[in-house]
């Protein structure tokens, strides 16, 4: 762990071969957040803010207490009539927006988004966010910005020359590498690029996940869920961690945990008792990996809620959400 400047990726180290202790401290962990929680504040090694713009953190792999490396989460807040520096960086972003309306530059083209837009920076982006009006915007960004640093993928700054020029030839195209057809992709979805419907989980609208092809995001998947006043979400396991951002309401959320029984082949061993974690609007919720999960609408109005998760466990092979329990909407 880095004792000075930003930590990019957590270190992991053990005496032994099994990682319980790790786990144990981990789960140990707060799950909720609000936002009274800045665990950094951009005032070190951030090349995105600008005088009027701001950056600050909810959740990131440099965390005490730690929750997870695997969904970073941040908000960036843009005042009227004003923008933060441009920048690039190898890593996708996604931005929700929670308020306001605005612009983004992307490799010099420009892409107009409002609230409850979902908005991509893509891999390898020079990009920057613009506020021309008069009402602030905010918004929410999720990133898997650790898996990037793990893979060695760290070219990333301000614009400007590259040093040692005379090492170098001419510039060349950079998209040659990318993932054919992405310059086709969307890189905003907006409400009207969703649907609505009725899941095991509840009233959901995907915004993105690998069926989606036509958004331009590889690394985050993400959706919303309305719950109505004095109901529940299904009651689901998936191996990936979660983060959730509650965007109006209320409630509660119960957290099983699974532990592994290792015998001639991996048992899951469900907790008999949940974790109980109170949940408003503004917090962030953390659902840790290989957890049980349902959520309550239980304030008198409905809850609504952001959820984000990294990819990549689905390319590992665990892309499956297996439902204890449906939603009451779902069955009825």
């Amino acid at each position: 762990m880095a004792k000075k400047g930003r930590t990019f990726v957590r270190g992991l180290t053990s005496e032994t071969y099994g990682l319980g202790e790790f786990r144990t401290r981990q789960l140990a962990s707060k799950r909720v957040r609000d936002d009274t929680v800045v665990v950094d504040d951009a005032k070190v090694a951030h090349s995105g803010d600008s005088e009027k713009s701001r950056t600050w953190w909810r959740i990131g792999p440099g965390d005490e207490e730690f929750l997870t490396q695997t969904v970073q989460v941040h908000f960036v807040q843009l005042p009227p009539q004003s923008s933060n520096h441009g920048h690039g960086h190898q890593n996708e972003a996604a931005f929700y927006i929670l308020e306001g309306r605005g612009y983004e530059i992307h490799d010099d083209q420009r892409y107009d988004w409002a609230k409850d837009d979902f908005v991509f920076v893509h891999t390898d982006s020079v990009h920057r966010h613009f506020n021309p009006y008069d009402e602030q915007a905010t918004a929410l960004v999720v990133k898997a910005k650790s898996t990037w640093m793990f893979m060695g993928l760290w070219q990333q700054g301000r614009s400007g020359p590259i040093d040692r020029p005379d090492e170098f030839g001419p510039r060349e195209d950079w998209s040659r590498v990318w993932t054919p057809g992405v310059l086709d992709r969307k890189k905003v979805i907006s409400p009207a690029d969703t649907t609505w419907e009725t899941t095991p989980l509840g009233r959901q609208r995907v915004l993105t996940s690998p069926e989606r092809t036509d958004a331009r995001l590889f690394s985050v998947d993400a959706y919303e869920l309305d719950i109505p006043t004095g109901s529940r979400s299904g009651k689901y396991w998936k191996m990936a961690d979660e983060v959730l951002y509650i965007l109006d309401g209320g409630g509660y959320a119960l957290q099983w945990e699974v532990e592994a029984e290792i015998a001639e082949k991996y048992y899951a061993r469900v907790a008999l008792e949940p974790s109980r974690h109170e949940i408003k609007k503004g917090d962030t919720l953390y659902v840790p990996q290989n957890h049980i999960c349902q959520l309550f609408a239980h304030d008198g109005t409905p809850l609504k809620v952001f959820s984000a998760q990294n990819r990549i466990f689905k390319h590992l092979g665990y892309d499956t959400v297996h439902y204890l329990e449906n939603a009451p909407e779902y069955e009825g």
